[in-house]
């Protein structure tokens, strides 16, 4: 059984950072791709990035470009988001998330098989 856990959310001013976490279990993830996705109050759930759990260029939505990383711990079988430059635009539910589709379908919230059950990250003006 797949499970994915997230931490690291929390409250931060804006122009602060943070790390997400999502530590990984119950799958031999390397032919996976893992994903970021966020969800904000009243809003539909929205891709952050993605990259592909054996590495290669991860992928970003344009509003989080140049400000968030995705990266891999291999020993520990976690993946992390980390989060610089924080705007009040920032604060959501972050979720992360699994599946086996092609490059040109990672944005795709529908795509991905196995979810986390998501971590608050809130962004104070």
């Amino acid at each position: 059984q797949v499970q994915l856990v997230e931490s690291g959310g929390g409250l931060v001013q804006a122009g602060g950072s943070l790390r997400l976490s999502c530590a990984a279990s119950g799958g031999a993830f390397s032919s996976y791709t893992v994903g970021w996705f966020r969800q904000a109050p009243g809003k539909e759930r929205e891709f952050v990035s993605a990259r592909r759990w054996s590495g290669g260029y991860p992928d970003y939505a344009d509003s989080v470009k140049g400000r968030f990383t995705i990266s891999r711990d291999s020993a520990k079988d976690t993946v992390f988001l980390e989060m610089n430059t924080l705007k009040p635009e920032d604060t959501a539910v972050y979720y992360c998330a699994v599946t086996r589709v092609v490059r040109s379908s990672w944005r795709d919230v529908g795509q991905y098989y196995y979810w986390g059950q998501g971590t608050q990250v809130t962004v104070s003006s």
